[in-house]
């Protein structure tokens, strides 16, 4: 079985501001970010499907303690976001200090950005995440 959508291409997509998901011809159910079965059902009849890329936040977590290697990047602010066609994704959250993020970003509306991380010892190497910011 091969992936209909790989990291390599979910990851170049990115970086031209485009989100890729995964629609399940048995179930309809949209998965990001690509996996070789459905979420769902299992099911590997998969279609590549653009997404927009906008949602809301239900939840977060502010890092003070970066992962090895990434000590400058710390504080962040991780949100996870429930996007308009279904599916949640999780990224980090910009253009707020993290030491200011509070419960009342909950509910607001995120557009998706993206932004390059490079590798790692932990990672084959460098890749494309989703980032967010808030809409005014």
């Amino acid at each position: 079985m091969d992936y209909k959508l790989t990291f390599k291409e979910y990851s170049q997509a990115l970086k031209e501001n485009r989100l890729l998901g995964l629609k399940c011809r048995q179930c309809t159910t949209i998965t990001v970010p690509p996996r070789m079965v459905c979420r769902k059902c299992s099911s590997p009849e998969l279609d590549i499907v653009g997404l927009s890329g906008q949602g809301t936040i239900e939840t977060f977590t502010t890092a003070f303690v970066a992962a090895e290697g990434r000590e400058d990047e710390a504080p962040y602010t991780i949100v996870m976001v429930a996007l308009d066609e279904g599916p949640w994704l999780m990224g980090n959250l910009i253009g707020i200090e993290p030491e200011k993020v509070g419960m009342e970003i909950m509910g607001r509306r995120v557009k998706l950005g993206h932004q390059v991380f490079t590798g790692d010892k932990y990672s084959a190497g460098e890749a494309a995440r989703p980032i967010f910011s808030l809409e005014d």
